[in-house]
């Protein structure tokens, strides 16, 4: 019997030096990857936003199924640099932020060139139209401010104009209001663009 135990002692020694090598070999494998240097993560700078946005209206829609009532939203922004670039752009979703987001995308793609005096007002007296919305839009003198309300002075901002005189001779809706003013901005000619296209001098148009 003492021998038997002897034997069985054995076994057991020669299992635990089996693990213990399989153990080092572990640490050994694992040693050079400790070793490696870790990259060093590099920090993204946020990137500054070209053009400023401002919410125009959010609607919501109701749709009545069999199986309830599904909300949906729409979204109308106007984007800008308030240096003479604007844009419109309208957006759905089954989420507002995600309405939003559609319209700021739809409105940089849309982003059209306004014609500026001096850096504050528009060139000439024009009448934008948009559905039953009709915007009438007036140069003023300077301190005069942004004499408009609603979406007209939203888009207006946007643009860059800093004073102008405004009337809505039409329908209130706010989405054609803002597409009636962006149509009477788009209509702004300066003298040496008129001068250009005629191909005249400024002094002869004056």
């Amino acid at each position: 019997m003492e021998e038997k135990i002897e034997k069985v002692e054995n076994v057991e020694t020669k299992e635990e030096t089996k693990k213990s090598f399989d153990k080092k070999q572990k640490k050994n494998d694992k040693q050079p990857r400790q070793k490696k240097e870790r990259r060093q993560r590099q920090t993204r700078q946020k990137q500054p936003k070209l053009y400023e946005e401002e919410v125009i209206s959010i609607g919501r829609v109701t749709k009545v199924t069999k199986g309830g009532r599904h909300f949906r939203f729409s979204a109308v922004v106007v984007v800008g640099n308030k240096k003479g670039k604007v844009g419109l752009g309208t957006g759905k979703a089954n989420e507002v932020p995600d309405a939003i987001k559609k319209a700021v995308q739809a409105a940089t793609k849309n982003v059209v060139d306004v014609s500026i005096v001096e850096d504050r007002t528009i060139p000439h007296e024009a009448i934008g139209v948009e559905g039953a919305s009709k915007v009438m839009l007036k140069p003023a003198a300077k301190g005069t401010g942004v004499k408009a309300g609603g979406p007209v002075r939203s888009v207006l901002e946007m643009a860059g104009v800093k004073d102008i005189l405004s009337k809505s001779l039409g329908s209130n809706t706010k989405i054609n209001m803002a597409y009636a003013t962006l149509n009477a901005l788009k209509a702004q000619r300066t003298v040496e663009e008129v001068a250009r296209l005629r191909g005249k001098k400024v002094e002869e148009i004056r």
